[in-house]
């Protein structure tokens, strides 16, 4: 792994095949064992690069980590779709390929967007994790966020419990 220059920035449409490569790793790395098998690699599929194109293309909020000329991870986000919690902002999905974990930089993507949020004024911040994901509970912990909602997702046969964390302005 190089580490020579770490940017955060807009994704381009160029990125999108690098992000659906962090995107399938993140997933089958944070979810294997939680998601059945066959939902998650379903899921995987739906989010190729062509996905991650039109998503760029039409102007989502979607950032990108570079590490060197490599996409490391990516955070997507926008306004808060659970319009019953009081919180203008939503990191819909934060991942980083697995060999970038554990090194501070989901820290990093975490802050531009929160930052990209207080600018657009999208005051206060919410981000669901499955509760089962270990990894996810004890990051946005970590990040000072508190557990303010929950709520069940269903997939295929399994239903998950899910935890709403929440940061003010």
């Amino acid at each position: 792994m190089t580490t020579g220059l770490i940017e955060i920035r807009r994704a381009k449409p160029a990125d999108a095949k690098a992000i659906a490569a962090v995107h399938d790793d993140a997933w089958r790395t944070a979810y294997r064992g939680i998601i059945p098998g066959l939902e998650l690699e379903r899921m995987v599929e739906r989010r190729g690069p062509r996905w991650w194109d039109a998503a760029i293309r039409r102007g989502s909020r979607l950032s990108v980590l570079l590490v060197g000329e490599d996409v490391a991870g990516y955070v997507n986000y926008g306004g808060n779709r659970a319009k019953a919690l009081p919180y203008g902002g939503e990191i819909y999905e934060i991942y980083l390929h697995p060999q970038y974990q554990g090194l501070g930089f989901g820290q990093r993507l975490f802050a531009a967007a929160r930052r990209d949020l207080a600018i657009a004024r999208l005051g206060g911040l919410v981000v669901w994790a499955l509760s089962e994901n270990e990894g996810a509970m004890g990051f946005y912990k970590a990040l000072g966020g508190q557990p303010v909602a929950s709520s069940t997702e269903q997939f295929g046969s399994k239903t998950l419990d899910k935890t709403a964390f929440a940061w003010q302005r």
